[in-house]
């Protein structure tokens, strides 16, 4: 049964605790019932640190290892916090943002968070895209005048676009992923990944696409203007990035962005913005833990705001 607070003060009455935050993540993780690491027994009981200590093999197990919330030397009350509003805010949240209101510490440490918490916005194993797909490709970057546009622009970075066409219904479940180029593949991996195998795959008559039918798809040419679907993700995202991230994303963290863009445009139709703070707890307890050396060597200054310009 999902369980969620359904509002801002039942979030701050339900987690004013860290005990309370640690039987939450205790209950998500283990669903049901504690089940060892090391051995995979179920008895344990709890130590006077929290830990569980596993009856069978004595290993004892913190509910945050091997976590997003590996070896974190701050309060879960306030990776709550941050969860709850990176979750409510209806287009996200950038580091200074996120300082000012949550204030997890530092910029740098809200900007470390944010990027943790975007690598958990993707379920590990999640279902292909599938039936009728439209894809497409579109250019992030830069304000750069003049130099040469479309395939092959200098100076941006290429974003595989994949829709769910569910005509007459709407646009279903979206894929996004940042390629070197349009290459047959660099697009066929793309379609490999996101697609599942027998889909109709509709796309322009570009011949980086000509290789799908024997990779498995049903390929339907579309002319570029009948491509709907990508070319509306494509105005969404970018009017996205401009508006909470100022246009500002290094092309090395670009895949992330990307992954938070997906996981909220996937979950748009939520009536209960708590279920999305669910959804992004149960996957942080899926995440492998990111070291903060792997994230300080490509920080970017304070002055830069969230990141640097493509």
């Amino acid at each position: 049964m999902e369980d969620y607070p359904g509002s801002l003060a039942e979030f701050e009455e339900r987690f004013a605790t860290e005990a309370a935050c640690l039987e939450y993540l205790a209950s998500l993780r283990w669903p049901d019932g504690f089940v060892c690491p090391q051995c995979g027994a179920n008895e344990a009981w709890r130590t006077n640190r929290g830990l569980w200590f596993c009856q069978h093999c004595g290993v004892q197990t913190s509910v945050t290892a091997g976590t997003i919330f590996h070896r974190t030397r701050k309060p879960l009350r306030l990776w709550f916090r941050t969860m709850w509003h990176i979750t409510t805010q209806k287009y996200g949240a950038n580091a200074l943002g996120l300082r000012r209101v949550v204030e997890p510490g530092c910029y740098e440490t809200s900007w470390q968070w944010l990027h943790k918490l975007r690598r958990a916005m993707v379920r590990p194993g999640r279902n292909q895209l599938s039936g009728y797909v439209q894809v497409d490709e579109t250019y992030v970057g830069g304000r750069k005048k003049g130099g040469k546009r479309g395939r092959g622009a200098e100076g941006k970075a290429l974003v595989v676009i994949g829709v769910e066409d569910k005509a007459p219904k709407g646009i279903g479940r979206i894929r996004l992923q940042h390629v070197a180029d349009a290459s047959a593949e660099s697009l066929g991996g793309f379609v490999q990944a996101m697609i599942e195998p027998g889909s109709v795959v509709r796309t322009d008559d570009w011949s980086g696409y000509t290789r799908l039918s024997t990779l498995g798809y049903k390929r339907e040419v579309l002319p570029s203007m009948e491509l709907k679907l990508p070319h509306l993700v494509a105005s969404l995202l970018k009017r996205w990035l401009l508006g909470t991230y100022q246009g500002a994303v290094r092309p090395t963290h670009l895949a992330y962005y990307l992954d938070e863009f997906t996981f909220r445009f996937n979950r748009r139709t939520s009536r209960q913005r708590g279920k999305l703070f669910y959804r992004l707890v149960q996957q942080a307890l899926m995440v492998d833990p990111v070291s903060e050396n792997e994230l300080k060597a490509e920080m970017p200054s304070e002055e830069n705001f969230d990141d640097i310009e493509l």
